[in-house]
């Protein structure tokens, strides 16, 4: 069958209006299936993990709700969770494997497809090696019951030697800071929000985010019990975001000078005598060379450049210190700026000094019922300097990653080492990477590019081949990283609604993939076998031989990766080594909404991987950046500088395409402070030109004193106006990709991570557009 590049996929999927859905009013054919039953399951869309009752009649969805008996999150619901109906009868969803011949994309089988791939990959194979082929791993990938367990056989099979992800666009600061820290990149901690007093939110916005590195349920409904027992939020952002709203106090701040900002904090603490180290007294290290480094960061030296009262930050750094149980959160906007390192570390650093780390109402370290890898790490020193660098720009690796901005080039420059393959899984780099239209003109240059994805966007209508996966509702799921993150200790697993046996799951999908990029012909790739060997390494990180426990469980592919991380868990049954422990099968059967563990418990000597066994908090590679913060400090500021922001019904790129998330008031507009407006001559729904060194896209003007007078904002995530892709209501609610405007150069440099907040931008009125 073949399908016109810029037509709907295919007619042949049910539709359902958004008020039958909701409302539960689908009309069902006299030959269909018209059962009504009822399903528990975890919403796979964001961290916070709410448990969902969903309504299905036959083969559709027609309600879903919070599901109040789930231990977890208790009837909790945020928009995105109730149009899980949506996205799964989404009709742009695509179904079948796809390949691309010119500009027409042709059904094909399975069969057809990884021979495709095979015939793609094969001559760069021969010609450059693997080298030549790399991997993007995007977001949404951590939400997915395959994919979270199984990108890495792309990656490993083939022994593929660089991989590209978001981290180095949201997250990679706070990875940088933790593995110097605690010596493990993965051990976050997050806040105990449930039994603290004094909540201090830097660059993170869970109202719309519903929490990030940060797995909670209803985190508004907990601040407004902070405030019942007395205690109180404070939010340090450019912006007065939905958060700050419900929030006690909102302190603007200058993009980018959050580290400024902190290490002040720092250096009140230490000249105030106000340290008190609590239960790590004897286990932190280095805390003089960060006084040392704080000395010259006086509340009084950082006030203009942070915009912020010198008073007020001693009197948040006395605050911070004398209130018994208090937390400092920082999030994305403290991580893809400038200085994000910086900023991240000393909020840990804060959170040390005023003895609130690993303590109720502080910032503990989960334990999580599904056994995280992160855990099983051994003891290192500190970071070291770069195994590689770039080809191109000669950007070091840190933690095993280049910035994504180096993708274009990597792939557009020849010359030896040239990217000729690209694999994409889940992910929509062409809108995701900072300075997109770079990678934009990029990606048609690849002579082989796979897309393991169900939609044809901006991204994959670049590709070769697409493989698609299941709905989230075809396929069971089990948060595995997001426990890891949780402010309680537990686990749901979740079935199949509508279970799929006529198409692989994405863990056959990656497994194939990985072994025909390792040179094994496709019709020869045996993917039992592999996923023994995948498993047989997973279980050796946690001290089981595969071998010992085949006869013990009867599960394959991530059900079998999901037993053991339960079982090796402190409540799991470690395989007959504590009869009565938890084991996938009891999860499955007993406890159909979930198990919980209660909450979080000091831990951090099962946390610290340092070489000395204590809290490290002076690094080289984080102090050694403080003379470029200095410097920053002294330079005249940009009149207008940009930042992002995101929506509740909004995730990124990937929930535009569903009507009842995108409807209403145009979300995708460039945020001004009335003073701003004035002197640029705009009112409401003017249009305007945003310029940065690198792009310029046009946008409406929403006048709003939410944000700081200096600063403007466009939310990320958008742009949806490419031609070739097929996502139709997204198409109609197109607005601007963001990232055009983001310099792919500049980045924080201890970690690599994009800088996409922060940026000069000149913004100029063009015409009216909406009212």
């Amino acid at each position: 069958m073949t399908v016109r590049l810029h037509g709907q996929l295919r007619p042949d999927v049910p539709s359902a209006s958004v008020s039958d859905e909701v409302e539960g009013n689908s009309a069902v054919d006299d030959d269909v299936d018209a059962t009504v039953r009822t399903h528990l399951r975890t919403c796979p869309l964001c961290e916070a993990m709410c448990g969902l009752e969903i309504q299905t009649t036959g083969d559709r969805v027609t309600r879903v709700r919070g599901d109040r008996a789930d231990v977890w999150s208790k009837g909790f619901l945020c928009p995105k969770g109730a149009a899980l109906g949506h996205l799964h009868h989404d009709p742009d969803r695509v179904r079948v494997p796809m390949v691309r011949e010119g500009d027409v994309w042709r059904e094909v089988t399975w069969d057809e497809a990884f021979m495709r791939c095979e015939e793609l990959v094969r001559p760069i194979l021969e010609q450059d090696g693997i080298r030549a082929i790399t991997a993007y791993i995007g977001n949404p990938a951590v939400h997915n019951y395959s994919l979270s367990r199984y990108t890495g056989a792309v990656v490993g099979i083939p022994r593929m030697p660089v991989i590209w992800s978001a981290g180095t666009v949201d997250q990679w600061p706070k990875n940088v800071a933790c593995a110097q820290l605690f010596g493990n990149a993965w051990s976050l901690p997050v806040p105990d929000i449930h039994r603290t007093d004094l909540f201090v939110v830097m660059g993170a916005n869970p109202h719309a985010s519903n929490g990030s590195l940060f797995s909670c349920p209803d985190i508004l409904g907990e601040i407004d019990k902070i405030r019942e027992r007395g205690g109180r939020t404070i939010v340090i952002d450019p912006r007065r975001t939905g958060t700050a709203e419900r929030a006690d106090e909102w302190i603007s701040i200058i993009p980018g000078m959050d580290a400024a900002f902190l290490l002040a904090v720092i250096n009140v603490l230490d000249t105030e005598g106000l340290v008190r180290l609590g239960t790590l007294d004897g286990r932190v290290r280095g805390i003089d060379e960060v006084f040392a480094a704080a000395h010259a960061f006086t509340p009084e030296a950082v006030a203009d450049a942070c915009g912020v009262p010198a008073e007020r930050i001693r009197t948040l750094a006395r605050e911070l210190a004398t209130t018994e149980r208090a937390v400092v959160y920082g999030r994305i906007g403290l991580c893809n700026q400038e200085f994000g390192t910086l900023a991240s570390w000393a909020v840990d650093v804060v959170n040390v000094l005023t003895g609130h780390l690993d303590v109720t109402g502080g910032a503990m370290f989960p334990t999580p019922a599904i056994a995280a890898i992160s855990r099983t790490a051994r003891r290192r020193g500190p970071m070291k300097g770069p195994r590689w660098h770039t080809r191109v720009r000669h950007a070091p690796e840190v933690l095993g990653q280049a910035p994504l901005s180096c993708l274009a080039e990597e792939i557009a420059t020849p010359g030896e080492g040239r990217v000729r393959g690209l694999v994409v899984m889940a992910g929509n780099p062409a809108l995701s990477a900072p300075d997109a239209g770079r990678l934009e003109e990029a990606l048609p240059l690849l002579d082989a590019m796979i897309s393991v994805d169900n939609w044809i966007n901006e991204t994959s209508r670049h590709a070769h081949v697409i493989l698609p996966g299941l709905s989230a509702l075809e396929q069971p799921h089990c948060d595995e990283a997001l426990w890891a993150f949780a402010v309680r200790s537990g686990a749901r697993w979740s079935p199949a609604i509508f279970p799929r046996d006529d198409r692989p799951h994405e863990w056959e999908i990656l497994i194939r993939l990985g072994a025909i990029l390792a040179g094994i012909p496709a019709a020869d790739v045996d993917v039992d076998a592999f996923d023994d060997v995948l498993f047989a390494e997973r279980a050796a990180r946690h001290g089981v031989v595969a071998a010992d426990v085949t006869e013990m469980t009867t599960f394959r592919g991530p059900d079998r990766i999901v037993d053991l991380t339960i079982r090796m868990s402190p409540w799991g049954d470690g395989y007959g080594a504590r009869p009565g422990g938890l084991t996938l099968d009891a999860l499955m059967t007993d406890h159909p909404h979930g198990i919980d563990f209660g909450p979080m418990v000091p831990c951090i000597d099962d946390i610290l991987r340092t070489t000395s066994g204590d809290v490290e908090l002076a690094h080289d590679n984080i102090l050694g950046d403080i003379p470029r913060l200095n410097a920053r400090l002294g330079q005249p500021r940009p009149n207008l500088v940009l930042i992002g922001r995101r929506h509740v019904r909004s995730n990124n790129s990937w929930m535009h395409n569903v009507t009842v998330l995108v409807k209403g008031r145009p979300r995708c507009t460039l945020i001004v402070h009335p003073h701003d407006a004035s002197e640029l001559g705009v009112t409401n729904g003017d249009m305007v030109s945003v310029t940065s060194e690198v792009g310029t896209v046009d946008a409406a003007v929403e006048i709003s004193d939410e944000i700081r007078q200096g600063v403007v904002s466009l939310p990320h995530g958008w742009g949806h106006d490419r031609e070739g892709t097929q996502l139709a209501v997204a198409g109609a609610h197109a607005g601007v990709n963001s990232n055009l405007l983001a310099p792919g150069t500049l980045v924080d440099v201890p970690s690599g991570n994009a800088a996409v907040n922060g940026f000069p931008v000149q913004v100029v009125r063009l015409a009216p557009a909406w009212r």
